[in-house]
């Protein structure tokens, strides 16, 4: 069985600086990555196909995404960046689109989890742009931290018209062990048709040199719990899942974790494979 990478990115240095690199914590990742290193390590993990998503909010850099998706390579999707507030969206949306490989352009995402403003999904301006989202046939992914779900919950419940994926389970704090308040509204936005979730994200969110399977173990059930796997996803967040561990390690991990959840076959293709190709019409 192969997977699908439903989530990870590359930069270049010299093209596009990233001052979120900077601190020294995040030494390990402040160099380029390509998307010839990710093809490399990616064969190793047994990925035939991945999504490769924005890193900074700058819609040359989508450009940039899309040309080389459309090249050689495992990239079959881009989720890209753009203006939500901007009057003007829809005809950025639809130039995205006509640029080269903008064929290959599945959806949008936003930095939110960077946004001061709780409950900045939730402004006016935001969801006309995320009407815009959908009407260009397009899914938005949401990139939260668990104080910013409720203002999601309400968002995805005004626009039933708009696909929506959660990225990296709105990071809980496993550091912390704590369930509670994430699991509960993690269930509230489950119980949303319209959206699904990626199962990526949570090794650095648990301390990056003691985490374990079981360490990730009560997340990850209940968050098979709460979307099923034909909701759920897997991603690899390379690289920067390189702070806590390999991407071949994640993917032995999640594999293992799956298992252990008693997943049957089918359910386990549909975590690794069929939930993405869906999601991202691969």
């Amino acid at each position: 069985m192969t997977y699908v990478d439903a989530h990870h990115h590359t930069w270049e240095l010299a093209r596009r600086p990233q001052s979120w690199l900077e601190p020294p914590e995040m030494a390990p990742i402040n160099r380029d990555f390509t998307l010839a290193d990710y093809d490399s390590v990616a064969a190793k993990a047994e990925i035939s196909r991945s999504v490769l998503v924005q890193v900074l909010p700058d819609a040359e850099e989508t450009r940039e995404f899309l040309a080389l998706a459309a090249g050689p390579g495992t990239v079959a999707a881009v989720v890209g960046w753009a203006d939500l507030t901007r009057p003007d969206l829809a005809d950025e949306l639809a130039a995205l689109a006509a640029s080269p490989g903008g064929e290959l352009l599945r959806g949008i995402r936003h930095l939110v989890q960077a946004e001061p403003d709780p409950r900045w999904l939730s402004r006016d301006d935001v969801r006309a742009g995320l009407r815009r989202v959908a009407e260009a046939g397009l899914s938005y992914d949401v990139l939260v931290k668990p104080h910013q779900l409720p203002s999601a919950i309400e968002t995805v419940r005004a626009l039933p018209e708009l696909s929506f994926v959660l990225d990296h389970l709105a990071k809980p704090d496993i550091v912390a062990g704590e369930l509670e308040p994430w699991a509960g509204l993690i269930r509230e936005l489950a119980a949303e048709p319209n959206v699904t979730a990626k199962l990526s994200g949570i090794i650095t969110e648990a301390t990056w040199d003691e985490w374990d399977a079981g360490t990730l173990r009560p997340y990850v059930d209940v968050a098979l719990d709460a979307f099923g796997p034909g909701r759920l996803m897997f991603g690899s967040d390379w690289p920067v899942c390189l702070l806590a561990g390999s991407l071949p390690v994640w993917a032995e991990t999640a594999r293992t974790l799956l298992a252990d959840a008693g997943l049957s076959g089918e359910e386990t293709d549909a975590v690794l494979r069929g939930t993405a190709e869906r999601a991202y019409r691969l």
